[in-house]
């Protein structure tokens, strides 16, 4: 609403810095960082007024004893408003990839709270059927694949190059193409095209075919990040401090991808009109460290699905919006790691249970659980079961997982982002 308002009046004295992005992601994010305080202060208070809160967490399998009783969850709708309100005060919102980012929000949100409103209200831990949670996941994924596809302001520059003339910067740009190139890391002067691997069906059928798979491939990127942050948000601090790392990341790299400059500089594909995401991204951040505060340990509020199905959502959407979506494995490798952890112990528990054997792969999963649980406290649920990786007999309180998970993401965000020189 401002930048619209402050475009129109170009002349008044300080509108022109409306204008940057830099100065309205600036804003954004301050914003962000202060509607997620006050709002999440007047929410905790409200819901423990109404005595809503998320039914007490299992405490028999923590070492420590830590109790989760009368915490209110929810907690996300605390991020969702604080991301929606600097986005619509100072976001152009007439640009695409703004408005993708604002309906991926938008649509999580509703899904996630509608899981949440079951599990609080309807005391049903289970929340909604998990088809329908993936078939939202799913609907999400083909509205940007196909968004991207035929939307005509979506386009992008596979190179841009500059040289001086009457000295002045000229900047020349290959032409504006619809393409599903995407960037292959720590490899210089080369985007992998997904229509090459159709090259069999023809020169005419590849591209259809390239695009099919780049929808069918958003798809996954959006469900896969989405359910990875999901199983992440199990400790205090865990999801939202991860996600903060990886925002920053993600606003350095489409802040690059916009800025035709930088773009040049770092030899990467040029999309006109990204830059936008970079004011959404502040808010995402802003609104992220204002949830912090109070989501820090001793937690105040748990950020629940709504929280973070949205958070991951946004991270895979974008991820999709500049073409990075093969950065996702390393920058996202925290939810790569929870994910797969599950997966394996579910699908080794099954194989063994079909022989009557109770082996377990962990001590428990998602991956963050297995360091604060002792093999002792298994056994005490499961006499019979086998544990393959037993691990340290060292078990950790969660402030300290937490922490080292953050540790973690940080040293993958910033190797992320020397992918953008080292290739």
């Amino acid at each position: 609403m401002l930048y619209s308002l402050f475009n129109h009046f170009n002349d008044v004295l300080g509108a022109r810095l409306f204008t940057y992005i830099s100065f309205r992601a600036i804003i954004a994010g301050i914003i962000a960082l202060c509607v997620s305080i006050w709002f999440g202060n007047w929410f905790i208070n409200y819901m423990k007024r109404h005595n809503i809160s998320e039914t007490q967490r299992d405490a028999k399998l923590d070492p420590f004893n830590v109790a989760k009783k009368g915490v209110p969850t929810m907690g996300g709708l605390i991020v969702i408003a604080a991301i929606l309100m600097p986005c619509l005060l100072v976001g152009k919102l007439t640009n695409v990839y703004m408005i993708l980012m604002l309906v991926t929000t938008l649509i999580l949100g509703a899904l996630g709270f509608a899981d949440d409103y079951i599990k609080t209200f309807k005391k049903n831990k289970e929340g909604i059927n998990g088809w329908v949670k993936i078939a939202g996941q799913v609907a999400l994924g083909l509205i940007v694949g196909l968004t991207l596809r035929f939307c005509p302001a979506v386009s992008m520059n596979e190179t841009v190059t500059h040289h001086i003339e009457n000295n002045i910067e000229v900047f020349e740009k290959s032409p504006e193409i619809k393409s599903t190139q995407t960037t292959i890391p720590f490899v210089k002067h080369h985007n992998f095209n997904y229509a090459d691997l159709f090259t069999w069906t023809g020169e005419n059928n590849k591209y259809r075919f390239g695009w099919i798979f780049f929808v069918l491939l958003t798809v996954f990127v959006v469900a896969a990040v989405s359910n990875g942050a999901n199983l992440n948000d199990g400790m205090d601090g865990m999801c939202a401090g991860n996600s903060a790392i990886i925002g920053i990341a993600l606003l350095i790299l489409a802040y690059t991808s916009g800025n035709i400059v930088l773009a040049e500089y770092f030899d990467v594909m040029y999309i006109p009109g990204s830059e936008e995401i970079t004011v959404f991204l502040a808010a995402f951040i802003g609104a992220l460290v204002g949830y912090l505060w109070f989501n820090g340990f001793p937690a105040q509020v748990f950020m629940g699905d709504t929280g973070s199905l949205t958070v991951g959502g946004i991270i895979g959407v974008c991820a999709m919006i500049i073409h990075k979506e093969l950065l996702i494995p390393l920058l996202c490798g925290v939810f790569l790691m929870e994910s797969v952890s599950v997966i394996v112990q579910t699908q080794v528990y099954k194989f063994y249970k079909k022989r009557g054997q109770h082996v377990r792969v962990w001590k428990r999963t998602p991956l963050h659980d297995h360091f604060r649980t002792s093999v002792e406290q298994v056994l005490k649920i499961d006499p019979t079961c086998s544990i393959k990786f037993k691990g340290s007999e060292n078990l950790h309180h969660e402030t300290k997982i937490v922490l080292r998970f953050c540790i973690v993401t940080l040293i993958l965000a910033a190797i992320t982002i020397l992918t953008l020189k080292i290739r």
